[in-house]
């Protein structure tokens, strides 16, 4: 079958919906669509259209993603339940691609508890799909959430470089549990990656100088670089004289030479 067929059957199962209000948790067309056949999208375009390309977007889940978005155009009140009961029948390949997609729907907020409920999966591609490369937790995740994401990331060894506005959700809370987790995995002779340490820069206290003084004197070049890096931002003048007595690192941090894709 031709993919303009598919995709016309698939336009027409949303004016059924529009019309009768219900909404199958099977829907016919989808299963003619191949899954591994990916999008030709341009990486240029609109925001959208960026977003599809930089998730490897394929013609299943752009299926999937238009009938939600459509059916929510049409009624937001209506529909917003019934799609939160799709949720929570979809398997695991479904529930990856509504979360990765969320951001696109047109009421979001409407389904955050599906967000969070993602965080204390252990099946990596759900996780993923809701903390990597997603603008959805940053804007509207309160701190535990965000908190509890960033170190359950740690944890799970994920690329926290994939992690979208970091700098803008650090808090003091997490700068807390940063340093307590490195100290448990220091205890146990455990590496910490270089790049976990990015959000404490703001909120230096004491035990955090002391963490920044052991990056410092770490044989691994990363972690001298994170707490140059983490020293640099700070307001603290403890952090500042700290940072003034690695030279070498200061001036590469002033010099843009070194930044936090230098760690990854």
């Amino acid at each position: 079958m031709a993919y303009q067929d598919i995709l016309d059957g698939i336009y027409n199962e949303v004016i059924q919906i529009e019309n009768t209000g219900k909404v199958a948790d099977y829907i016919p067309e989808l299963a003619k669509i191949d899954a591994n056949k990916a999008l030709l999208m341009p990486h240029e375009g609109s925001e959208i259209c960026q977003y599809l390309y930089n998730h490897h977007a394929n013609y299943l889940e752009l299926g999937r993603i238009y009938i939600l978005v459509n059916v929510l155009e049409a009624d937001k009140d209506f529909f917003t339940s019934k799609v939160s009961n799709i949720i929570q029948v979809a398997d695991t390949t479904e529930l990856e691609t509504f979360l990765k997609y969320l951001i696109l729907l047109p009421n979001p907020e409407a389904y955050k508890h599906v967000a969070v409920d993602a965080l204390r999966t252990n099946i990596t591609p759900i996780f993923d799909a809701i903390s990597l490369n997603n603008p959805y937790p940053a804007l509207y995740f309160d701190d535990k959430q965000w908190n509890q994401m960033y170190l359950k990331a740690a944890f799970m060894q994920r690329d926290l470089s994939a992690i979208l506005d970091i700098d803008k959700r650090a808090n003091k809370e997490l700068a807390r549990i940063i340093s307590d987790f490195a100290h448990e995995r220091w205890a146990a002779s455990r590496d910490i990656i270089p790049y976990f340490w990015r959000p404490v820069g703001k909120f230096m206290d004491d035990v955090l100088l002391e963490d920044m003084k052991k990056l410092f004197e770490s044989p691994n070049e990363k972690e001298q670089i994170a707490a140059a890096l983490s020293c640099a931002v700070s307001d603290n003048d403890k952090a500042k004289a700290l940072l003034n007595e690695n030279t070498l690192l200061k001036q590469k941090v002033e010099q843009h030479l070194i930044n936090w894709d230098t760690v990854k």
